[in-house]
């Protein structure tokens, strides 16, 4: 019998050596077997730290991935690797967070390059998972906890509602712990995280989640830069994607600028509820704090006159879950409108983030020059993207190395100052929004309404 399996070994070879000759009889070789590939793939969990792009031997793979983003698989054949990650800083200049760092990758494997920790203390956290089925009927998990701020925790992933103090948790771990793959059934399960004494002390609730047959999950706690009362959410990534898992009670929350000049003082309601304002008595220059708005969905917004005369805005507006909103009341009170702006609450360490908005009827289009200290405008330009910028607009978030910088309005084309040099202090981490205005009850001389983390200035 085994010679008989030799025999048909060395027929099928020759028939294959046959098929594939040409006229002339040449030989063509059979091909050389694929290689076996890994599969990597790199997620930014560092909260504070800049979007980067991520090098393999010395080529740019991946470009701009942001906190909570997984980049795409990249299929590599199993081998050593050199794989550098640099943040990106202020004015696309480079640093490196992660490496050059050798890594060897091996066939039939998948690889997450997580980087951890904030950003003075960043490194490469990597799991791999041979690349193998799932069981029928069932789903495949890992758990990672990766939010720097917060200490160790208990995970449970149980039926929906179960009682925490009769159930086993998934997992106790320290920051950094990963823990085994583990298959479950496919079902509807409730994911908390926990102080693994205190089983009350719920800090992450993602309510029931549906979990379909075949879904093979990396889930990694996460710092919470956004809204609502949990330090962590789940970034979930899967086999060809990645979702966030927010905390049941995850919110919105929205602010109010007054920067109308000859407006009278106004109230803000939230569902006609005028009895309880999240503000009364709003003054020109004045703003509120970011108040939340719990669920997440659609509202109406009323900004009113001490009678509850609708003077501004009576608009219904939809607030996504995890999401900042500035609705500043511009104009002057005859044509006053609104400006809805989308706010940006994650601070990056390595940079300020800077805003300016036109909010001045008396000016038409300007130019806005951010410049070093003492700067004579004459002898540079603005940025393109601030230029000829026009009312009831905004420049959107500029990126600036932490310093001291003298802020200029012009009117477009001109060097004629309407505002400023006025010079502003930010750090790192921070957050500033400057909005300019018309004087008290309109017209020049123009101002600033300073807003975020100039508050505290």
């Amino acid at each position: 019998m085994k010679q008989f399996f030799k025999t048909g070994a060395v027929l099928a070879t020759l028939l294959a050596v046959a098929a594939c000759s040409d006229s002339d009889n040449a030989v063509t070789a059979p091909p050389e077997p694929a290689a076996p590939q890994a599969v990597v793939r790199v997620m930014h969990a560092s909260p504070d730290a800049p979007a980067v792009n991520v090098s393999v031997d010395g080529t740019e793979i991946i470009s701009g991935a942001d906190y909570a983003q997984v980049t795409d698989p990249a299929n590599l054949d199993e081998g050593t690797y050199s794989v550098q990650v640099d943040g990106i800083l202020p004015g696309d200049a480079l640093a490196t967070v992660i490496g050059p760092a050798d890594l060897t990758f091996a066939g039939d494997t998948e690889y997450t390059i997580i980087a951890v920790g904030d950003v003075a203390n960043i490194e490469p956290l990597i799991v791999e998972k041979p690349v193998s089925a799932i069981a029928a009927g069932n789903i495949r998990v890992r758990v990672v906890h990766a939010a720097p701020m917060v200490g160790e925790v208990s995970v449970f992933v149980t039926a929906p509602d179960a009682d925490l103090n009769g159930e086993m948790p998934f997992v106790t771990a320290p920051f950094k712990g990963v823990t085994d793959l583990e298959e479950v059934p496919a079902g509807t399960y409730q994911i908390r995280i926990t102080d693994p004494i205190d089983l009350d002390a719920v800090a992450f609730d993602s309510g029931p989640l549906d979990l379909a047959e075949g879904s093979d999950l990396l889930v990694v706690a996460i710092e919470n830069t956004g809204t609502g009362p949990s330090p962590v959410k789940l970034l979930a990534q899967t086999a060809d994607s990645s979702l966030i898992i927010n905390d049941k009670d995850i919110t919105a929350e929205v602010q109010a600028i007054h920067a109308s000049a000859d407006a009278p003082p106004v109230n803000i309601v939230v569902n006609d509820d005028f009895a309880n304002p999240p503000a009364s008595g709003l003054a020109f220059g004045q703003f509120t704090p970011f108040v939340p708005l719990t669920p997440p969905g659609e509202y109406n917004i009323k900004v009113t006159a001490a009678n509850d005369t609708v003077i501004a805005i009576d608009a219904t507006l939809d607030f996504a879950a995890d999401t900042r909103t500035t609705i500043v009341a511009l104009n002057e009170l005859a044509a006053i409108e609104a400006l809805v702006l989308a706010d940006d609450r994650r601070r990056v360490a390595t940079e300020a983030k800077v805003r300016i908005v036109h909010a001045s009827p008396t000016a038409m289009g300007v130019d806005i020059y951010v410049t070093a200290p003492g700067t004579d405008i004459n002898t540079v330009e603005p940025l393109d993207i601030l230029t000829n910028i026009p009312f009831n607009a905004s420049t959107g978030y500029l990126s600036l190395d932490p310093g001291m910088y003298d802020v200029t309005v012009v009117p477009t084309g001109t060097k004629t100052a309407a505002i400023g040099p006025a010079t502003i202090d930010v750090s790192g981490g921070g957050i500033y929004t400057a909005i300019a205005v018309d004087a008290v009850g309109g017209g020049a001389p123009l101002g600033l309404i300073l807003t975020d983390d100039f508050a505290a200035m």
